[in-house]
């Protein structure tokens, strides 16, 4: 019997900052934790983020002899699409997603899988120096005034794939941008954003998801890789810890992601 195609979650932002590795691991870790076999594929090879930390996860395991979900892993050192599908076969065989981690930058290579994404999750900040990789806006009124380059590229992308739906049975492009890192952000800066925000997903198509606000602990987890569902095994935790949980939660509905029948009745978060 053939595997279906695996659903492949793209995190794409052409700029860095935005907590698209740790957005991107959690995912990946909850997908997991509901029972759903997963591949992460780091498209950075510099950085490797996410890479590094799926590896410390599985050195975590070994050293604490602890079976914890995760995902396979890998990382692609090619600026080649077609080399990005070889390893998508090889590293996403039989699984029910593919998790893409790319640079923030533009990158032929991080465009190619935007582009190829079933679901595409664009973190940002909630700032108008993010906003702007998607939409301008004009300096008097806060109204968007255009569409970016990146906008165009996803809108042209997914105008293709909703052609080649009947043709060739793909899945319809689900855009998401999710707002992480507002727990310090000014009250009527927020309301502007929140609002140019949704008059562009009106024009361009995407859903507006709430994301993981800015919290120390992502940064403390990293060299252990663990995450915040790995209850047991991470001590103590304060009540931040147990609403940063809540938000991931709520991240991960919202995603609206295709579960598998075997799944598990219920997402370790509480």
């Amino acid at each position: 019997m053939t595997h279906p195609a695996p659903h492949r979650i793209v995190f794409a932002n052409e700029k860095g900052g935005t907590g698209k590795s740790t957005t991107a691991v959690h995912v990946a870790v909850a997908l997991a934790y509901q029972g759903a076999r997963v591949a992460a594929i780091d498209l950075d090879p510099r950085q490797r983020t996410l890479f590094r930390y799926f590896e410390n996860r599985k050195e975590t395991m070994e050293r604490r002899e602890i079976d914890l979900p995760t995902a396979r892993f890998d990382v692609l050192d090619s600026e080649r699409p077609e080399d990005l599908e070889a390893l998508v076969a090889q590293v996403g065989e039989g699984v029910d997603f593919v998790v893409f981690d790319t640079p923030g930058r533009d990158d032929p290579l991080a465009r190619h899988a935007a582009t190829e994404a079933d679901t595409l999750v664009t973190p940002l900040n909630d700032s108008f120096v993010d906003f702007d990789l998607i939409g301008q806006v004009d300096a008097e009124t806060f109204k968007v005034r255009r569409l970016s380059f990146y906008a165009e590229l996803i809108w042209e992308a997914r105008l293709k794939r909703s052609r080649s739906q009947i043709e060739q049975g793909r899945r319809e492009m689900d855009w998401v941008v999710v707002r992480n890192r507002t727990g310090h952000v000014e009250a009527r800066n927020m309301v502007r954003i929140e609002q140019a925000l949704k008059e562009l997903s009106k024009r361009v198509g995407f859903r507006v998801s709430q994301g993981l606000s800015e919290r120390v602990i992502y940064r403390e987890l990293f060299p252990s890789g663990l995450t915040l569902l790995d209850k047991g095994h991470l001590g103590e935790l304060g009540t931040s810890h147990l609403v940063a949980r809540q938000e991931l939660r709520e991240l991960i509905k919202s995603l609206n992601l295709p579960m598998p029948a075997r799944q598990a009745p219920e997402l370790a978060l509480a």
